[in-house]
């Protein structure tokens, strides 16, 4: 059959699907993908007064390629449903709820806009279809939702925390509801979990009705901000942030912007995970200033990034090791690729169980990686002499460790991203320190990790070590990616000066 009708056949046979399962259309927008670099196209359509809700179900062909939905109102803004399509998973918005991954509230009259991303375009030419219905009566039951409040502190005391900062539910492309991860993650001991949607926001208005039946389980904000180039956590963040960078002005610098704007961590994500059909957009291969990024997720369930983390360090970035498992059904699946939950978890030193004291402990550097599970020996490194956020100041200095539940594995000192000491783990708790001296100018880093066999599983964040003297910055443009947390006023000439000196060792950087 010539192509031209086999287009029309498939147009024939996706209408009449979508005819049958929504009715007539209030409007059916149908027709070609663009071709050319762009990442993503808008599908506009009008949106009269007294609509209460708004349902769209869009397919696209042939089957082999991907695109991901999302739905803007004229203010901005309203969901973003990734992969999700066809007439399982229509994307629903009314004033009192909303289908998973999209945002409920006013439904303003004017121009909305299917969004649509070329996640993956293997056939050209490829063909979209949309039903848009308008109803002025909802379908949806109302959902108890309300804006995202801090709760608070869960503990006061000033410990080790663990959790997961990376963990996805029916918000955008896991299995499980918020409930019964929120349930794994209580369930084996997890202090806090960041359920990190993909560039949706829409879950956070859900966190009031459900911190409460989690006492001891703190639910930290943000999302996973998804490109088709690489992915980032928000850690914190509350608002969305925009994805589509190359696109209406979008860029990677904005979106760093925006998320520390709002006090979170900018942490890049699984950088060395295969991409193209295993895992679209998984590795990182954007440019980005290395002191600007907080974080970086050295152990993204199975996968280790511990040699991209170094490079970065290298050259100039104080970003945290951070851990998460990626979990996408709750802890309860398999499969040798699969993480549950926990798997790893990230153990941070805070002043009490709160998103600010977490974030905080992230951007002091004060993080370690137990790669396995939360049963995994424990460190806790120590550098003595002048601490501000990751970085302390002295000539010389004791650099301490004590290890527990490692015994029988290895201990290593790693400095500047190679070893400088190997020992064996002999006691429990073991002990061992060192002195180092600062360099005359610059820095050297520090951290420690357990081995067993050849592999990691207890990962250590760096500290780093300037002279109690430093000296003055040359000049050039840049920033510290500790950012630091102003404190007393005596305080403010010392922590100026530190921001100032981050600026003196930035350079720009390519990810891999």
């Amino acid at each position: 059959m010539p192509l031209h009708l086999v287009w029309v056949v498939l147009s024939l046979v996706l209408s009449a699907n979508l005819a049958r399962a929504q009715g007539d259309c209030s409007e059916r927008l149908e027709g070609l993908v663009p071709e050319g670099p762009e990442t993503h196209f808008f599908i506009p359509f009008d949106v009269p007064e007294g609509i209460v809700e708004i349902e769209v179900v869009h397919e696209d062909t042939p089957a082999v390629n991907t695109l991901d939905w999302g739905l803007d109102d004229p203010n901005g803004f309203r969901g973003w449903g990734g992969g999700k399509s066809g007439l399982e998973n229509p994307a629903i918005v009314g004033l009192e709820a909303a289908s998973p991954s999209y945002v409920p509230g006013p439904i303003p009259a004017g121009t909305w806009e299917v969004v649509v991303g070329k996640a993956n375009m293997v056939e050209t030419p490829a063909r979209y279809e949309v039903c848009i219905q308008l109803r002025t009566e909802a379908t949806l039951d109302p959902q108890p939702r309300s804006p995202y409040q801090d709760p608070g502190a869960l503990d006061d005391e000033a410990r080790w925390y663990a959790g997961d900062f990376h963990v996805h539910t029916l918000q955008s492309d896991g299995t499980p509801t918020m409930r019964e991860a929120l349930e794994f993650a209580d369930g084996i001991g997890l202090d806090f979990i960041m359920l990190s949607e993909h560039n949706t926001n829409s879950g956070l208005t859900l966190y009031g009705s459900l911190q409460p039946d989690f006492p001891t389980l703190l639910m930290i904000p943000g999302l996973e901000w998804t490109t088709y180039s690489g992915h980032a956590h928000a850690i914190g963040a509350v608002d969305w942030v925009d994805q589509k960078f190359g696109v209406r002005g979008v860029t990677v610098e904005g979106a760093i912007e925006a998320i520390q704007a709002q006090g979170g961590l900018f942490s890049i994500d699984h950088p060395t995970v295969p991409g193209e059909d295993f895992c679209i957009g998984c590795p990182w291969e954007i440019e980005v200033e290395p002191t600007s990024v907080d974080g970086v997720e050295v152990q993204g369930g199975i996968w280790n990034a511990i040699d991209f983390w170094e490079q970065m360090c290298a050259e100039g970035s104080h970003a945290t090791a951070v851990g998460g498992s990626d979990d996408h059904e709750g802890g309860l699946g398999s499969g040798v690729l699969y993480s549950p939950i926990g798997m790893p978890t990230t153990m941070v030193f805070a002043e009490e169980l709160s998103v600010d004291a977490i974030l905080e402990g992230v951007r002091a550097g004060r993080t370690v990686i137990k790669v396995n599970s939360i049963d995994d020996p424990m460190l806790e490194t120590e550098l003595s002499g002048e601490r501000v956020g990751n970085t302390v100041f002295a000539d010389t200095a004791t650099l301490s460790v004590v290890v527990t539940g490692g015994t029988g594995q290895t201990l290593e000192v790693i400095k500047n991203g190679a070893p400088l000491e190997s020992l064996s783990i002999g006691s429990d708790p073991f002990t061992h320190e060192m002195s180092v001296e600062a360099p005359s100018e610059g820095e050297d880093r520090y951290r420690h990790q357990v081995i067993s066999g050849a592999d990691p599983v207890t990962i250590g964040s760096y500290v780093w070590l300037r002279a109690a003297e430093a000296p003055e910055p040359s000049g050039s443009s840049g920033g510290c990616s500790c950012r630091l947390v102003s404190g007393s006023d005596d305080d403010t000439g010392l922590l100026l000066a530190v921001l100032a000196l981050g600026a003196w060792y930035g350079r720009r950087r390519r990810g891999s």
